[in-house]
């Protein structure tokens, strides 16, 4: 699992590079760096590759340091799994209808990440979501596609930026990587490649390979 963690690595790499040209060429107009945390609040969900990953650098922290964070994440999956008592570990959402995900995570949720630091800053920011790295400017493809056409109310505060031509990326091929490298993570996993299977962050803290291994319908 070690080699494709990598792999998920270098392709997240590839994503703070295009975002950080994206700094550097309208560094006036976007707010997003490290130390901001205005949109690290609330629940989304994000995939067991990232969840693996963002694990793996959990495990770095201090012991004092995680076990704070366990006690905020295991308190909010408490929450969850008295309302949504089919929403146990390991804690995958898909045994949930789609239709109940917005009300497990309503956009109107401010609380904090509990991998948030006193000062705001993320603990694991090296092995944060894909979606984490994402989240603030416009994703348009070279093609022009638009796969998101919204931004963070602080930046591009006068402008609309889904014209910039120079912040386009090669979406498509970014979304395919991650995509088979989500296919063979769950080949390992089930023996078969499933195309969805999601968690949230406060869950990943306590997410284990085995546990995945163990996935019966309707979670897979």
């Amino acid at each position: 699992m070690n080699d494709l963690l990598e792999r998920y690595g270098e392709l997240l790499g590839e994503v703070d590079r295009w975002f950080e040209s994206c700094l550097n060429l309208h560094p006036g107009s976007i707010t997003c760096r490290q130390g901001c945390s205005e949109c690290c609040r609330g629940l989304f969900d994000i995939t067991v590759l990232d969840a693996l990953y963002l694990k793996r650098g959990f495990d770095l922290l201090p012991e004092d340091i995680q076990e704070q964070v366990r006690s905020l994440s295991a308190a909010r999956l408490s929450g969850l799994s008295r309302r949504w008592p089919e929403f146990r570990e390991p804690w995958i959402l898909n045994g949930i209808p789609e239709d109940q995900w917005d009300e497990m995570m309503p956009e109107e949720d401010t609380t904090p990440c509990p991998l948030l630091s006193g000062d705001g800053s993320c603990r694991v920011y090296a092995h944060r979501p894909m979606t984490c790295r994402l989240n603030g400017i416009p994703l348009i493809d070279l093609s022009g596609e638009e796969f998101f056409d919204e931004w963070c109310s602080l930046n591009f505060t006068d402008m609309d930026p889904t014209g910039l031509v120079d912040m386009r990326y090669p979406f498509n091929d970014l979304f395919s990587q991650e995509l088979l490298l989500f296919h063979e993570l769950t080949r390992r996993i089930s023996g078969c490649a499933v195309g969805e299977l999601d968690t949230i962050i406060p869950a990943a803290v306590f997410l284990h390979e085995n546990q995945l291994r163990l996935l019966k319908p309707p979670h897979l």
